[in-house]
């Protein structure tokens, strides 16, 4: 079974809801979820925030961390998902941000670097920075299955439980 099929399962199961605030990823992570038939009892929505305008604008990333961190940060990943759980009005969200390549890495932020954030309405907050090695397609894919990979984590440390009496 594929993630996002089983993370569906749990989802369903548990009556929550799921939203998405993608960058680097381009609509992939929504596109996975949405692939999953039955998809739409449990994902809210999600945002393409490709510029800083629409992460600020839409999303509410704070010009400060966009300034002095910039869009490829874990600062910026967390303000996606916390928007995305704002616009959506979400019981989760994850966030995607990083460059996918194959230009406009740098020493500091080099091709293949990702954040992904997770938010939860009950305030939990999980971050998480990777590095990938392949080519754009292969990158954009590896950062939707960390992501994924981070809402299992969620999963197993059994933090649904907050959620079953909503």
């Amino acid at each position: 079974m594929r993630l996002e099929e089983r993370l569906g399962e749990e989802l369903k199961a548990r009556e929550m809801t799921l939203a998405v605030a993608e960058s680097c990823t381009g609509g992939l992570l929504a596109s996975r979820i949405t692939d999953v038939p039955g998809s739409s009892a449990y994902f809210r929505g999600g945002i393409v925030a490709y510029t800083n305008t629409v992460k600020e604008t839409i999303l509410g990333v704070s010009k400060d961390v966009l300034s002095v961190h910039g869009a490829v940060s874990s600062k910026c990943a967390r303000e996606m998902a916390l928007g995305a759980l704002r616009v959506f009005g979400a019981d989760l969200a994850l966030a995607t941000t990083g460059i996918a390549g194959p230009d406009g890495g740098t020493e500091e932020k080099p091709v293949g670097l990702v954040h992904i954030a997770l938010a939860a309405r009950d305030g939990t907050l999980m971050l998480r920075r990777l590095r990938f090695d392949g080519a754009r397609k292969e990158n954009k894919w590896s950062a939707t299955e960390a992501a994924f990979q981070l809402l299992l984590e969620y999963s197993k440390n059994n933090i649904w439980n907050v959620f079953q009496n909503h």
